[in-house]
C-alpha cells in the first residue's frame, strides 16, 4: 500500500531522541525550550509554546482569548473536527463559514456577508479560527482587515503548513493573526511524534497560553497572590492542563527541522508533476492562489463526475493506493448535527466533499511510486 502521508525517519532522528532518553530529562528540560525557540525563529514569530498536540494548541490559544460560554466561534467546515470543537471545549457556541471552492478555506467574500450579518444581529464571533487547508495560507491579509473591522480575535489553524509562504512572508509570523497553530502528527510536514505549537507575537498571550499547558501553575514572584513561602512555591492561579511536549518529542521534531527545507521542495516538485501527469484526466487539480506557497501537505484532487466519487476511491485503494478523504465537512458530523446543523447548511463544503480525494502526497514518495498512483487513478476513472 502506498500510503497518502507518512513520517521520513532518519538515523540522526533516532539518534537526537536516543540521547534525550540518556540524559537527566525526560520531561520539562532544556530540548522543548530549543525546539520552541528554533519555530519562532524559522518563521519570525517572537514567541512559541510547544504542547503535544494541535489540538492542545487550539484549546490553549482560545483559551487565552478568553473564549468561553456565551461566546461565539467561527471555523471552516472543510477541516478535522479539532479546529471547531476547540470551541465546544471552552463552552462557547460554534458556527461555520463556507469555503472557496479553489482554495478550500474560508471564503473570504461569505465571511465579509455573515460578519456584517451578525454585527447587524448583534451576534457577533469571538474567534474566528482560519484553517489553512493542505498547507495553503487563506486569504489572510483580507481575512484579518474583516475581523479587526468588528473586534475579533483571529487564530490561524496551520496545522498543515509549517514551511508555507504568504506574501512572501512565512506562515506562523502572526502578521494577520493572534495565534498561528501547527501540527508535528506523523502525517504532517515534519513530525514530533504527537505534538503542536502555538504562536504568538503578544507576550501576554504567549505567557498565558504557557501556564495553562502546565495546570495553570507559575513560579512567578510576580504573579503570584503573595511573597512565596520558600523558595519551592508555586501557585495554580487558573485551571490548566496537562499538555506538556516531552523532551523525546522535541528532539525528534528538532532534528526533522533540520530537513524541513528538503522535506518541503520535495513535496513542492511531487505536486508540479502531478500537475502535470493528471493534467488530461476528467478531474481538477488544487488551484495555487496567488501570493501563497503551500506546504503541500495534501494533495486533493476533485472528481468532475461526483457519481464516480465512490467507485474511484474504492478502486484505488483495492489497487493498493492509501488515498484518503479531507475531509467529511464538520457541520455533517453527528454530534455537531445534534447542534442544529445539517446538509444544505454549507453548499460548497458539501460539494467538495462529494468530489474531493487525497492522493499520496509526501516526502518519502518516490517518482515511481507517483507514477503508480497515476496510473492506477487513469484506470479507475477510465472503467
Amino acid at each position: 500500500m502506498i500510503p497518502y502521508g507518512r513520517q521520513l525517519i532518519s538515523d540522526d532522528d533516532i539518534e537526537a531522541v536516543e540521547a534525550v532518553l540518556r540524559s537527566d530529562y525526560l520531561t520539562q528540560g532544556p530540548v522543548v525550550p530549543r525546539f520552541e525557540a528554533a519555530v519562532a525563529a524559522l518563521v519570525g514569530a517572537a514567541q512559541a509554546v510547544a504542547v503535544n498536540s494541535a489540538t492542545s494548541a487550539l484549546h490553549v490559544a482560545c483559551l487565552a482569548l478568553d473564549l468561553g460560554p456565551g461566546d461565539l466561534l467561527w471555523t471552516s467546515p472543510v477541516t478535522f473536527v479539532a479546529s471547531a470543537n476547540c470551541g465546544r471545549y471552552c463552552g462557547a457556541d460554534v458556527d461555520f463559514v463556507d469555503i472557496d471552492p479553489q482554495t478550500f478555506n474560508i471564503c473570504p467574500d461569505a465571511l465579509q456577508a455573515r460578519l456584517e450579518a451578525a454585527a447587524r444581529a448583534g451576534r457577533l464571533p469571538k474567534v474566528i479560527v482560519a484553517v489553512h487547508m493542505c498547507g495553503q495560507s487563506p486569504d489572510m491579509a483580507r481575512i484579518a482587515r474583516l475581523a479587526r473591522t468588528h473586534g475579533v480575535r483571529l487564530i490561524e489553524d496551520a496545522s498543515h503548513s509549517i514551511g508555507a509562504d504568504y506574501r512572501g512572508a512565512p506562515v506562523g509570523n502572526c502578521a494577520h493573526s493572534d495565534i498561528t497553530v501547527f501540527s508535528f502528527h506523523p502525517v504532517k510536514i515534519i513530525t514530533s511524534a504527537e505534538g503542536g505549537m502555538a504562536l504568538t507575537n503578544d507576550a501576554e498571550l504567549g505567557a498565558r497560553m504557557a501556564r495553562l499547558r502546565s495546570h495553570g501553575i507559575t513560579r512567578d514572584k510576580d504573579l503570584m497572590t503573595h511573597a512565596p513561602d520558600g523558595p519551592w512555591y508555586y501557585q495554580q492561579l487558573e485551571l490548566g492542563w496537562n499538555y506538556r511536549m516531552t523532551e523525546m518529542q522535541a528532539a525528534l521534531g528538532l532534528s526533522q527541522m533540520e530537513r524541513l527545507d528538503a522535506f518541503i521542495a520535495r513535496r513542492r516538485d511531487l505536486a508540479r508533476r502531478y500537475d502535470a501527469m493528471l493534467a488530461d484526466l476528467p478531474l481538477r487539480v488544487p488551484w495555487r492562489m496567488p501570493g501563497a506557497q503551500s506546504s503541500w501537505h495534501l494533495y486533493v484532487i476533485r472528481l468532475d463526475d461526483p457519481t464516480r466519487h465512490r467507485a474511484t476511491f474504492e478502486a484505488l485503494r483495492a489497487g493498493g493506493i492509501g488515498v484518503n478523504l479531507h475531509y467529511i465537512p464538520v457541520h455533517l458530523q453527528p454530534y455537531y448535527r445534534r447542534l442544529g446543523f445539517g446538509p444544505g447548511d454549507f453548499p460548497a463544503a458539501e460539494d467538495y466533499y462529494a468530489r474531493a480525494i487525497s492522493i499520496p502526497l509526501h516526502a518519502g514518495l518516490t517518482d515511481d511510486d507517483q507514477a503508480t498512483v497515476v496510473a492506477a487513478l487513469s484506470g479507475a476513472l477510465a472503467a
